[in-house]
């Protein structure tokens, strides 16, 4: 053991490069972005360091150019669950032991190549396979996964230096140990830089990881898992896991050494796991641990004082950045009666700048959604609110998969305001605006709390303070992040802790102390000097 005492990382977030047509940065980005494009991409399992070619592969498609086929990965079977399970367990011997500075210079060192020479290649990546503009990927894949890496290992840092109160003749001290067994971390399309925290955030901390990626993002997260070996990640502490969840799901989750699940996805499949776990409660050698961040319906609230510039842009961005695929993306509007006309001429005027299209052009606002499941199950609302009595579609509604999966962005009126693109998930370019009399604002405060049995994210809109106060003590329970004046979207590591409560998960907040607390385990040793 090194003569070393941890001391807290020093953090700060990395700086978004901000993006010219002309930059040598653009530049040089999409000329990575074509080289990739131009490549065939053929991606193993990695299990225990070591390549796996199954022979059983799923192809891999650009969504803004669905015919267009650049990979291929190979699927996971049990017995390569199995066998990862085996190579992880054994990898914890030298990992858990192994020095905490030595595990979190790995990770630091990644973040220097992420923030440097990968900068490009990640956000190309996140470009091609999950059709975010260079705007958006920069924010994701590079800053903010820069930012996870260092936040969490000032964060563990902070973890390791806290030690409890000693006496005159006794000497405490506390150590903070891996959990005792693996930790299966189940990432989402939407942000790379999610995929890449779920399963080192637990790795950083000596735990070791069985990392299934989501199909529609397997792309990306290969050449994540790539940085990560070239920053000189162990065999074995990372296992890299495509797969289908009824294939390799079973097996992992009710293996004995389960010790933990650090989940981003819907939150039926989070309850599925919640309850496999339960039903094998007896199993295992130790309660796991369960983190997950699900599900959303995040509302936009706007008082009569509302400022209406401010609303329209959160709108706008809140609603349509990324395609609407952010579990923070504004889905339900309330807006007041008398300003209802100015908001709408406003918003539709700001609306003319989103253009819909290929992320190759330098002025695309939205490109495609992610597959054809996701798809069918946008445009699926889109064709109920079409059909219905109780909503009109008053901006957009129109959608083709003919050269990707393009829908454009929609905005649904409604009178009901238990309407149902009011009250479900839909996870793409939509947003239902629901009117209400001027003197009614605490009841649609009351109906925005009730409507949904989501707790994300949720924006209040108002210039008087005590609608403001109102607002923030009524939603108190209906958001894990509230905003004032400003979109429900863009949560920044280290100063917005990100999660939410009710049905939209543990609310661990990613980013933040609470969820690095969750992969340690303490150790308090109490020694007494005097008989």
């Amino acid at each position: 053991m090194k003569n070393i005492a941890a001391k807290v990382i020093p953090f700060k977030n990395e700086k978004v490069i901000t993006y010219t047509k002309d930059s040598k940065e653009y530049k040089d980005l999409m000329a990575e972005y074509k080289k990739l494009k131009e490549e065939f991409l053929e991606v193993p399992l990695i299990i225990g360091g070591e390549k796996v070619f199954t022979g059983n592969t799923q192809d891999m498609v650009i969504p803004h150019d669905n015919k267009k086929v650049i990979g291929k990965y190979h699927l996971a079977s049990k017995e390569d669950a199995e066998k990862a399970i085996e190579k992880a367990i054994e990898a914890r011997k030298a990992w858990a032991k192994l020095d905490w500075d030595d595990r979190v210079s790995i990770f630091l060192r990644a973040a220097a190549l992420a923030a440097g020479p990968w900068r490009n290649k990640l956000n190309a990546a996140t470009m091609l396979s999950q059709s975010k503009t260079y705007k958006q990927a920069e924010i994701d894949s590079a800053a903010e996964l820069v930012d996870f890496l260092k936040s969490n290992a000032s964060l563990l840092s902070q973890i390791y230096a806290t030690q409890p109160l000693n006496t005159d003749t006794t000497w405490n001290r506390q150590s903070f140990r891996p959990l005792e067994g693996f930790i299966f971390a189940v990432t989402p399309f939407n942000f790379t830089s999610i995929c890449l925290n779920l399963p080192t955030a637990p790795a950083m901390a000596g735990n070791v990881v069985l990392w299934k990626p989501s199909s529609s993002a397997v792309y990306s997260n290969y050449i994540v898992y790539q940085m990560l070996e070239e920053a000189g990640l162990p065999k074995g502490v990372i296992n890299f896991l495509p797969g289908r969840s009824g294939e390799i799901g079973e097996p992992i989750l009710t293996n004995e050494h389960l010790a933990g699940i650090h989940f981003t996805g819907s939150t039926d499949t989070f309850q599925t796991m919640f309850k496999t776990v339960g039903e094998n409660i007896k199993n295992y050698k130790t309660f796991p641990r369960l983190v997950g961040e699900t599900g959303g319906k995040n509302f936009v609230i706007a008082h009569k004082t509302a400022d209406i510039k401010l609303l329209v842009r959160a709108l706008r961005d809140g609603a349509f950045e990324y395609q609407g695929q952010k579990c923070s993306a504004a889905s339900r509007a309330y807006i007041p009666k008398s300003m209802w006309e100015d908001v709408k001429e406003a918003l539709f005027e700001d609306m003319k700048k989103v253009k819909v299209g290929s992320v190759e052009e330098f002025d695309t606002f939205m490109g495609a959604v992610i597959d054809q499941s996701a798809y069918n199950s946008i445009t699926d609302y889109i064709k109920y609110a079409k059909d219905s009595a109780d909503a009109e579609i008053i901006y957009g509604g129109n959608y083709s998969d003919e050269k990707g999966f393009f829908i454009d962005p929609t905005i649904i009126l409604t009178k009901d305001p238990h309407f149902k693109t009011m009250e479900e998930e839909i996870f793409g370019p939509v947003l239902t605006v629901y009117l209400y009399d001027d003197d009614k604002y605490e009841e649609v405060l009351k109906l925005a709390d009730e409507t949904s049995p989501y707790g994300l994210t949720g924006s209040i809109f108002a210039e008087c303070r005590y609608a403001i106060n109102k607002a923030t003590d009524m939603l108190e329970d209906a958001a894990g992040n509230f905003y004032i004046n400003v979109r429900p979207t863009g949560a920044v590591v280290g100063q917005q802790p990100f999660g939410g409560a009710r049905l939209s998960g543990t609310n661990d907040k990613a980013g933040a102390i609470n969820n690095m607390y969750r992969w340690v385990s303490p150790r308090v040793v109490k020694e007494e000097f005097i008989k």
